[in-house]
């Protein structure tokens, strides 16, 4: 009886799981439309001083952590060795979901480019904690460019 009760769990878990993940993606996908008019890159001198008008500091970052599933998952994987898909697409949003709000900040501030983006990872909770899951922060950063009209 334990061992349905918890395959009806991870089962639940999963298609909650995966549904939350394709609307974020959808929702990504979207603000990211918007937002396509604004490049973030990874170059530094792309625009002579003379073209500048003001240059700032703009930042997004999001907290994610895994949900039980992919801890289980992943646990599996661990032990036979192999690509970790489940986490791939947790980042992969998570990286998507920092730029976009990097973007959303130096729009606000009427920039025309960030240039210098770079990404920082950092853990907030161990991986060997109660639930396995773990928490990091993904944190984009660059330099917001208002150019001279």
């Amino acid at each position: 009886m334990e061992i349905i009760v918890f395959i009806v769990f991870v089962g639940i878990a999963y298609v909650v799981g995966t549904g939350i993940e394709k609307k974020h993606f959808n929702s990504l996908k979207e603000r990211e439309a918007k937002l396509l008019s604004l490049p973030s890159l990874t170059t530094k001198g792309l625009y002579p001083e003379d073209q500048i008008e003001e240059c700032f500091l703009v930042t997004g970052s999001v907290v994610i952590s895994g949900d039980y599933f992919k801890a289980i998952l992943s646990g599996l994987l661990k032990f036979f060795g192999g690509r970790i898909v489940g986490y791939e697409s947790l980042i992969d949003r998570a990286r998507r979901e920092s730029i976009i709000r990097m973007k959303d900040k130096a729009k606000a501030w009427g920039a025309d480019a960030i240039v210098n983006t770079r990404f920082e990872m950092s853990k907030l909770d161990s991986m060997t904690n109660q639930n396995g899951t773990g928490m990091f922060e993904l944190l984009a950063f660059g330099t917001a460019m208002k150019l001279k009209k």
